[in-house]
C-alpha cells in the first residue's frame, strides 16, 4: 500500500508542450498505465498516480522538465486523452483538468455515473469536498487551478489537484486515493507536493481534532456571544502574551495545538530532501550530479550496456534496438515495477528520454519511438498469452536491481550527458526551441 502523506517543492514553470511531444507523452503514459493494469490492477494505479514522488518519475520518463510545476498538467492531459479513448477497454478514466475543465468534473462524473450504475452525487461529493480540504482547511496559500478526478469500474478512484500562488510564482500539487482514504477532515492525503513557504494551517492534522470541533461549536453559537468572546481573546494581559485557542498561551503567540502548523525550512540550492515520501526539488533548472543517484544510474547504464545478450534475446530481437533504448527502457521498466523507495531521484528518469528544455538533454526521437514500439508490442503479445517480451521488460529491471546490489556501478555524470549530446543529432535530439 502507497499511503504517503508529505510535500515537495516545485518551481513554477510556465509554457506549452509542442505537439510532438504531447502527442508521444500520451501514448507512452497510456502503455505506462495499462501494463500497470495489466501487471497489477487498477487500484495500483491509483496508489501510484497518489505517491508524488512516483507521479514526478513518470513525467520525467516521459520527457517533461524534470522538476518543474508543468509536470502535473502536462501528465493529466497526456493520460486523459490517452486513458479516456480507451475507458471501456482499461476501465479507468481521467476528468477534470485545468481552469474551466476543472469545472467541469461534476457534469462528467454524473455522466459516467448514469453510463455505469456508479452512485455519482456520492463521486461528485468527493471530488468538491478533496477541492474544499485543499483550498479551505489546509490554509498554505495557494489556490487550486487544476483537479483531475481519475475513476475506475470499480468506483475507486484518484485526484491529483494543484494549486498556485502567483506572488510567489510557485505550485503545489496535493494527492488523493480513495483506498487508502478514511477521513476528509483527519489526514486525508496520500501526498502534498509544492513549494514550502513555512508554517501553514493545516486543519486535517490528526491532532486538530478538538479544534475542528470548536469551529463546529463556534459556528453554532449566537453572534453576539462569540463578538464578545473575540474581543476578550484579542486582549493582551500585562506580560504580553496572547491567547489563543481554549485561553492556553505560550510565549510566541500561538496557543493550541502546535502540530496544526508544519512546515520547515526551505531546502538549500540542489539539495534534494527525501523525508518519507516528501521530496524539495531544487530551483536549478538543468540536472546536475547531485539531483541523481549515481549507483541506481550507472546500474541501468550497466544493464543497457554491459549485460549479456542472452538476458534479453526476445528484445535483442526487435529491429533497430540497441543499448540505448535498452536504457531508456530499464527505465520504463522500473516505473512500471519499481517499489516506492526506488522514486526518491526523479530527476534520474529524464535519463531515459531526455527533457523538452534539453535538461539533461535533448529528446531524442528515435529513441523515444522505440522504446514506445518495444512496450506496445510487449503488451499486445502478452494480452494474446506471448509473454517473452513483458517478462524480458521485468528483468531490465530485476538485473538493474542485482547489478546495484552486488557491484559499485558509479555512473560518470558527465561522460554520460557528453554521450548523450554527441549523438543527439543521430537520435532526433529535440527540445521546446527547435
Amino acid at each position: 500500500m502507497i499511503k504517503s502523506t508529505g510535500h515537495a517543492d516545485l518551481p513554477l514553470h510556465t509554457g506549452t508542450v509542442p505537439k510532438w511531444l504531447a502527442d508521444r507523452m500520451m501514448t507512452l503514459g497510456t502503455l505506462i498505465v495499462e501494463s500497470l493494469i495489466i501487471n497489477y490492477g487498477r487500484q495500483e494505479v491509483l496508489k501510484r498516480l497518489s505517491d508524488p514522488l512516483w507521479f514526478q518519475s513518470l513525467g520525467s520518463v516521459m520527457g517533461m522538465d524534470w522538476h518543474s510545476s508543468g509536470i502535473t498538467t502536462s501528465v493529466m492531459y497526456a493520460l486523459k486523452r490517452g486513458l479516456n479513448a480507451r475507458a471501456r477497454e482499461l476501465g479507468i478514466v481521467v476528468c477534470g483538468g485545468r481552469g474551466k475543465y476543472s469545472r467541469k468534473t461534476p457534469e462528467e462524473l454524473m455522466f459516467l455515473a448514469d453510463a455505469t450504475g456508479l452512485d455519482g452525487d456520492s463521486l461528485v461529493r468527493d471530488s468538491k469536498l478533496c477541492a474544499k480540504v485543499d483550498n479551505t482547511a489546509v490554509q498554505d496559500g495557494f489556490q487550486l487551478y487544476q483537479h483531475n478526478f481519475i475513476l475506475t469500474k470499480e468506483g475507486d478512484w484518484a485526484v491529483v489537484q494543484q494549486g498556485m500562488n502567483a506572488a510567489e510564482k510557485t505550485a503545489r500539487r496535493y494527492h488523493w486515493c480513495s483506498p487508502n482514504l478514511k477521513s476528509f477532515v483527519e489526514e486525508p492525503h496520500s501526498g502534498v507536493v509544492g513549494e514550502n513557504r513555512g508554517r501553514i494551517l493545516n486543519l486535517t492534522d490528526r491532532n486538530a481534532g478538538s479544534t475542528r470541533d470548536g469551529i463546529l461549536e463556534i459556528a453554532g453559537e449566537n453572534p453576539d456571544k462569540m463578538l464578545k468572546e473575540i474581543r476578550s481573546v484579542l486582549r493582551t494581559d500585562d506580560a504580553g502574551v496572547t491567547f489563543g485557542y481554549g485561553g492556553r498561551a505560550n510565549n510566541d503567540g500561538m496557543a493550541g495545538e502546535r502540530s496544526l502548523f508544519a512546515g520547515s525550512e526551505p531546502a538549500a540550492s540542489g539539495e534534494i530532501i527525501e523525508c518519507g515520501r516528501n521530496l524539495v526539488m531544487p530551483a536549478h533548472h538543468e540536472v546536475r550530479a547531485e539531483d541523481v543517484n549515481l549507483k541506481r544510474l550507472g546500474a541501468v547504464l550497466a544493464t543497457a550496456y554491459e549485460a549479456g545478450p542472452q538476458d534479453f534475446e526476445s528484445l535483442l530481437l526487435t529491429p533497430g534496438l540497441g543499448p540505448r533504448t535498452l536504457q531508456s527502457l530499464t527505465l520504463v521498466s522500473e516505473v512500471i515495477h519499481g517499489t516506492p523507495s526506488r522514486f526518491s531521484d526523479p530527476a534520474r528518469f529524464s535519463f531515459a528520454h531526455g527533457g523538452k528544455d534539453g535538461h539533461p538533454f535533448p529528446v531524442p526521437l528515435k529513441i523515444y519511438d522505440e522504446s514506445i514500439r518495444v512496450l506496445q508490442d510487449s503488451i499486445e503479445k502478452a494480452r494474446l498469452g506471448y509473454k517473452d517480451k513483458s517478462e524480458c521488460l521485468r528483468r531490465l529491471h530485476t538485473t538493474a536491481l542485482n547489478i546495484e546490489a552486488n557491484c559499485e556501478p558509479m555512473a560518470d555524470f558527465d561522460a554520460t550527458i557528453a554521450r548523450e549530446r554527441a549523438h543527439s543529432a543521430e537520435w532526433d535530439g529535440r527540445t521546446v526551441g527547435n
